[in-house]
């Protein structure tokens, strides 16, 4: 049990007068509600949450790769391929007969954040079918690009809105682009 004494005969007096008793306060019930008040603050309060961004990637077991490989119109698909100095390549279509060539680009809202938005417009344009509708991203990383560098790229896609993208593998023939393009 906690006290707090006050007081006392410290003096040198000649007198002889009775002892006084000195008044105890008893601080149990403080500690008690100081106890109670760190609990619920504690309880209440709520941590930092860390930061993340949802990703979905497909499932690695062989057992539920699908059985028909679907087919995606050329003029939905954009395929971005992360180099080296911030820098990044995207074209779309097939590799091998591109819709639109490979260009250069940035990051930022006035180089990818635009041919984003472009290439949507245009793969709204080239649909019939409103459940068929949007862009669809493919998203390659490059040995030479930065972690950054893809993190950058999910925000865009974020920032746009882009509901279909995939991170894949790069060919070794898309390497040898960004290394004509100086970009690997």
């Amino acid at each position: 049990m906690a006290e707090l004494n006050t007081g006392g005969d410290g003096g040198k007096g000649g007198k002889v007068r009775s002892k006084k008793s000195n008044p105890g306060v008893d601080l149990t019930a403080m500690v008690d509600l100081a106890f109670l008040l760190i609990t619920f603050f504690m309880l209440t309060t709520t941590l930092s949450k860390p930061q993340s961004m949802p990703l979905a990637m497909p499932d690695k077991d062989p057992k539920n790769e699908p059985k028909d490989n679907t087919k995606i119109p050329e003029a939905r698909m954009m395929t971005i391929l992360i180099g080296k100095d911030n820098k990044l390549l995207w074209y779309m279509g097939k590799f091998e007969t591109p819709t639109i060539a490979p260009t250069e680009a940035a990051y930022g809202k006035n180089s990818i954040r635009k041919d984003i938005l472009k290439n949507t417009a245009i793969a709204k344009a080239n649909t019939d079918k409103p459940e068929e509708e949007g862009l669809i991203v493919n998203i390659k990383a490059s040995d030479v690009a930065s972690y950054r560098n893809l993190v950058d790229i999910l925000d865009e896609m974020a920032i746009n809105k882009v509901q279909l993208y995939a991170i894949g593998d790069i060919t070794p023939a898309e390497i040898d682009l960004l290394k004509q393009t100086g970009l690997y």
